[in-house]
């Protein structure tokens, strides 16, 4: 939603369109500078930061409905997603105290119209991985900002969104050694150290600099190329790059890193 009219539109007419009382939230997680980031969004209602969301439409997949609202934030299309966990504790998406004077200035709405928006929301969690530096975060007019933050210096959050993380964070991690997420996150060219540094960062543990590359390299998923990267005298690693199919395959029938 972009404009004023598109949220009051929604706030009355949703339900026409979407299924009341499930959500959808969205733990996009990149990789920068050797750390782990995800991405946020500044609710102007709670005046907190937050997981990007959204409601199902009907005619919707709950994959259909990730993609779109991780594609809406990132402007990227085709993430590589998982479904993990449903959160629906009783009073889950209550907002205390709520500003009913906020509310109504930011929207143009009176709280007591939004009868499809009321009762406990159960939403769906999904991990998505996305390329920090060809993402373009996008607020809506719902949010004031759209931004990246390393996982381990998050900012106090809305909702039970910490706990999404927290839960989005483990799967991805166990996950990461069955499916070899990292090919649109690493340049085209890398070092084994790069992807080792990479991946200990993804995964949130300490790697063997030599076990762990030998196995991408055994496995077929990464190959040699024929150029180095020259670092200073005497230094110049051999690049690798990912081999395309074999990458392909493995994201479809999952392989075992470890």
């Amino acid at each position: 939603m972009k404009d004023r009219l598109q949220l009051k539109d929604f706030l009355k007419n949703g339900h026409r369109i979407y299924r009341p009382n499930l959500s959808i939230d969205c733990a996009i997680f990149g990789y920068l500078d050797g750390e782990l980031q995800i991405l946020l969004v500044k609710n102007k209602i709670l005046t907190k930061w937050c997981l990007p969301g959204g409601y199902v439409e009907k005619t919707e997949t709950l994959d259909t409905a990730a993609a779109r609202i991780t594609m809406e934030r990132t402007g990227i299309r085709n993430l590589f997603l998982r479904q993990f966990k449903a959160f629906g504790n009783p009073g889950r998406n209550k907002v205390f105290p709520f500003d009913e004077k906020n509310f109504f200035e930011i929207t143009g709405v009176e709280a007591s119209a939004l009868k499809w928006l009321t009762g406990d929301t159960v939403t769906i969690g999904f991990y998505a991985i996305s390329d920090v530096i060809q993402s373009k975060p996008e607020a809506d007019i719902l949010s004031s900002e759209c931004a990246w933050f390393p996982v381990e210096n998050l900012p106090i959050l809305g909702f039970d969104h910490l706990e999404i993380i927290q839960e989005a964070l483990t799967t991805m991690r166990m996950q990461l050694y069955h499916f070899p997420i990292g090919k649109n996150l690493l340049p085209k060219k890398f070092t084994l150290k790069e992807i080792k540094i990479f991946y200990e960062a993804m995964s949130g543990k300490k790697l063997n600099p030599t076990n762990f590359p030998n196995k991408l390299i055994a496995l077929g998923l990464i190959k040699k190329t024929s150029t180095k990267k020259h670092i200073g005298p005497h230094r110049a690693p051999t690049f690798y790059t990912f081999d395309d199919k074999k990458y392909q395959r493995a994201l479809l029938d999952g392989l075992v890193l470890v």
